[in-house]
């Protein structure tokens, strides 16, 4: 499935202003030596930064890194159109540039149930084991019960304890429920450092998963002095069987080959966007089958339960990011419709192609498939090093 096209003239992938904003990435490089290179995306072109900031990492420590993407020179490598319709899923010419992930030595945080609506369906996960033909009945009693109150709470506060022990009365309280309107946020590692996929690369389900969605997210960029300064997209893919089997499965449902996708690049704040942008996004989602089924769907940040800064804050309560930090902020959506029986739910299929919209950050747009078959991550530190090394972008310069 090919993006819509735009009135405007722009491509689809870009944000609705097209390249008024100031927007980085990471894309592969072919060529002798060919590697990964850090770019400016810009009205002129596509320009590599690397010879300056061998790593995206290194960008961002920098104190203005919006105004280094506008400015710093680099090397053109291609039009900004050419870079996008080389980098979808249906395929790829590999002997010219494509986006990858646009973080590198960024670790790859996640915060879990920060929305009421998907806090009720982890809820449901739990008490179904993992049995999405349980699902419906228990939505049915849980909603009951709790109703829409959950989105009204602030975490933490009198009126969420006052709540915890009515459902701790009620037989009905889930460690879920504790991270969602406790006062302690869940945060969990997504994806080791450079695992992450970019846009147009396969985004992988395993095959032991009967019960799995998408999961879209807005992703901030945090450097290493905990200074938010920039925000992507990302699918923060859910194995819902796994996880509702058992929390302590969260490992094995959500950090696997090729299950974390961020893109199609970062877009750094400045005077035009920022964090009060981010907290009024709304991420749309479609999925397309091969079987003709669609499903859409939208996170509304207004409608998050904890602040941007909050998770950043606990994220670095206790841990050190000397690299920096991709943060994914949670989702409303947890889609409930049948895919092919009643009752079943919505599951992915191989083949499905996943397309993740907003206004101020594009479309990141990817094709499912199984992690077993997607490609393998073999491009890990040691190798990043030593090709940087191979091109003599390490001397002088700092990762």
């Amino acid at each position: 499935m090919s993006l819509p096209l735009r009135t405007d003239g722009l491509h689809p992938v870009l944000p609705q202003d097209g390249l008024a904003g100031a927007l980085v990435g990471r894309v592969w490089r072919p060529g002798a030596p060919a590697g990964p290179a850090v770019v400016a995306l810009r009205a002129d072109g596509v320009f590599d930064l690397s010879s300056h900031f061998p790593t995206m990492s290194t960008l961002l420590e920098t104190p203005q890194p919006a105004q280094v993407a506008r400015t710093a020179i680099g090397e053109r490598l291609c039009s900004v159109e050419a870079l996008l319709e080389n980098s979808r899923p249906e395929g790829r010419d590999e002997t010219r540039p494509w986006l990858l992930a646009p973080c590198d030595l960024q670790v790859v945080k996640a915060a879990g149930v920060t929305f009421a609506a998907s806090m009720i369906e982890r809820v449901i996960e739990e008490q179904a084991g993992g049995d999405a033909s349980r699902a419906q009945g228990l939505r049915s009693q849980v909603q009951a019960l709790i109703g829409d109150r959950l989105s009204e709470i602030r975490p933490g506060s009198p009126q969420a304890m006052a709540l915890k022990q009515l459902l701790q009365e009620r037989k009905l309280w889930s460690q879920y429920l504790e991270v969602g309107i406790g006062p302690d946020a869940e945060v969990f590692t997504k994806a080791p450092v450079l695992a992450s996929i970019g846009h147009g690369q396969d985004i992988g389900i395993r095959t032991d998963s009967q019960w799995n969605n998408p999961e879209p997210e807005v992703v901030l960029a945090v450097n290493s002095h905990g200074g938010i300064v920039g925000a992507a997209l990302g699918n923060d893919v859910n194995l819902r069987d796994i996880e509702g089997r058992s929390a302590l499965l969260l490992g094995k449902a959500k950090d696997n080959n090729a299950s974390c996708a961020i893109g199609p690049f970062i877009r750094l704040f400045d005077g035009d966007f920022g964090l009060d942008q981010v907290r009024r996004e709304t991420v749309h989602l479609q999925v397309s089958g091969h079987d003709g089924y669609t499903l859409r769907g939208i996170n509304t940040m207004t409608s998050i339960s904890r602040d941007p800064v909050d998770l950043v804050a606990q994220t670095l309560a206790c841990h050190q990011y000397p690299d920096g930090f991709m943060l994914f902020l949670g989702t409303l959506f947890a889609p409930i419709e049948d895919r092919d029986e009643p009752g079943g739910g919505f599951t992915h299929k191989v083949g499905d192609v996943v397309t993740i919209h907003s206004h101020w950050l594009g479309s990141l747009q990817n094709r499912v498939t199984y992690c077993e078959a997607a490609a393998p991550w073999r491009f890990g530190l040691r190798a990043l090093i030593g090709n940087l090394a191979d091109r003599g972008l390490l001397q002088g310069a700092t990762l």
